[in-house]
């Protein structure tokens, strides 16, 4: 193959995964959206890893104070938990890149499936907690505001 047609594949490939919209899941199902307390929610972590993957202090970059941008992976084991936590002043956006699993969140009655593939938006306070009941691992990237400690 020439270097002419490898260069147009690629640039073609870079196109179409460039064209490609994400998409956004975490949207709870029609007819669900009620307040939930959640109630007996776990609040210790559960055969899952969480690496902080890369920051970016946010003063430097856009003058916001005391406040990291940062990159986190998460793999969430089989019958792994996410614990409850809030998003009140931390927004996130959350990409499952494989595996699948399920969210409980403060504004929705049942369970949101997440599959690979999918984003999740976090934000406007919401609490929420994640369980694995999949076979296989559920490996996510999180990308989120911070107040630093």
């Amino acid at each position: 193959m020439n270097l002419n047609i490898r260069w147009t594949a690629a640039l073609a490939a870079s196109a179409v995964l460039l064209a490609a919209p994400p998409a956004f899941a975490g949207s709870c199902p029609a007819g669900q959206g009620v307040a939930n307390l959640l109630q007996g929610a776990p609040t210790a972590p559960l055969k899952v890893t969480d690496n902080v993957v890369g920051s970016v202090d946010l003063q430097k970059e856009i003058n916001v104070d005391n406040r990291d941008l940062r990159l986190r992976r998460l793999v969430v084991q089989p019958g792994g938990i996410v614990p409850l936590h809030s998003h009140a002043g931390r927004p996130a956006l959350i990409t499952v890149v494989s595996g699948s699993i399920i969210e409980y969140r403060s504004t929705c009655a049942v369970g949101i499936v997440h599959k690979a593939g999918d984003v999740a938006m976090e934000s406007d306070g919401i609490s929420h907690w994640w369980k694995n009941t999949g076979k296989v691992p559920a490996v996510l990237l999180s990308a989120d505001v911070k107040a630093r400690d």
